[in-house]
């Protein structure tokens, strides 16, 4: 059994990673910090996790004991670059954009502040496992990819990378669930705003797009530029991508859907089909749904994709990498099968 510790326990990904965790069979939660709750019970901040983690407090992160086997960090962006270097666990799993990223300049560019540990980018893989499976494999630095990248990169790598769609001109449309703006309370996600409303945000400058671009290009081996605008949706949990994009050639859509088909085959959290995907399918699950499509009139390919932006979007995706990263099941302590209704 590996040590495990949470920091940023407090917020909706870390509780996931908590609630994960606690079935998992070779992972178990030794230590949880949340500054901002710090001295409070787990089960009194989260009564979901009552059961599973009795008399547990969360606690300051910097109590954090030097026995740990694998540290999750799940805090905000800029947090994570002046944690890291104090941290002694074998195994550092990021689910912050802090260390995504392989190319300084593009801290600032996007995220508005200059990267204050730029010796450390190196040291992490950019954990995806579909594309990046080899790299991640005994990895013990990486990096998880944000839940809107996970969905638009899934949906339009085989397209992409088979040569399908051009690499440019690419546009993707994704509806996220308010559990994506964290557990802070905002104007912006409060019930009274998002209930019956439906709004995009980050328009032309969202901070996902050029980690969108560097996932295709670096799993495709060519450029890609994309237009990625998100959208806020009434729902707790879920993400929804359509990405439209030119295509090479003639291909139909049998083509298309064979092409997604192919690539796929075998993974253990993707779903390819010619049904369209629709969040709910994937809730509670590490699972993301896709379909392709070949519009003959517009000449536009369109692919959909949809996961659970907390799991698979999130802690899932963290636990999958993990498990690569030490050499256990890959599919140890995920769900596939998600929760209906």
């Amino acid at each position: 059994m590996k040590r495990v510790g949470i920091i940023g326990a407090s917020g909706f990904a870390g509780a996931e990673l908590m609630r994960l965790c606690a079935t998992h069979p070779d992972l178990e939660v030794a230590f949880a910090a949340a500054d901002s709750q710090a001295g409070t019970a787990v089960g009194g901040l989260y009564p979901s996790l009552a059961a599973a983690y009795p008399g547990m407090v969360l606690q300051p992160w910097e109590a954090i004991p030097d026995d740990l086997d694998v540290v999750f960090l799940a805090l905000p962006h800029g947090t994570s670059q002046s944690i890291v270097p104090k941290l002694s666990a074998g195994y550092i799993i990021d689910l912050g954009a802090d260390f995504r990223l392989d190319d300084t300049a593009l801290y600032p560019a996007w995220y508005g502040q200059e990267h204050t540990a730029p010796e450390l980018l190196d040291d992490f893989v950019y954990g995806l496992p579909e594309l990046f499976r080899t790299s991640i494999t005994g990895a013990t630095r990486v990096a998880v990819p944000g839940c809107y990248v996970t969905t638009a990169a899934l949906t339009l790598a085989p397209l992409v990378t088979q040569g399908l769609i051009e690499p440019t001109g690419i546009v993707v449309d994704a509806a996220s669930g308010v559990s994506g703006a964290g557990r802070a309370p905002k104007a912006s996600t409060a019930f009274s705003t998002v209930d019956e409303n439906f709004t995009a945000y980050g328009l032309l400058n969202h901070r996902h797009t050029p980690e969108m671009q560097m996932a295709l290009s670096r799993h495709a081996g060519t450029d890609v530029e994309l237009l990625f605008t998100p959208h806020l949706a009434p729902m707790n949990r879920g993400i929804l991508a359509t990405c439209y994009a030119r295509p090479t050639g003639s291909p139909t859509g049998d083509d298309l859907l064979a092409a997604m088909q192919d690539a796929y085959e075998g993974e253990p959290f993707v779903v390819v089909s010619e049904t369209i995907p629709s969040t709910k399918a994937t809730l509670g699950s590490n699972s993301v749904h896709l379909t392709v499509q070949m519009d003959e009139r517009t000449g536009w390919v369109v692919a959909i994709g949809a996961l659970d932006n907390l799991v698979k979007g999130a802690a899932g995706q963290a636990i999958q990498c993990t498990n690569l990263a030490l050499g256990l099941p890959e599919t140890a302590g995920l769900a596939a099968a998600g929760m209906y209704p």
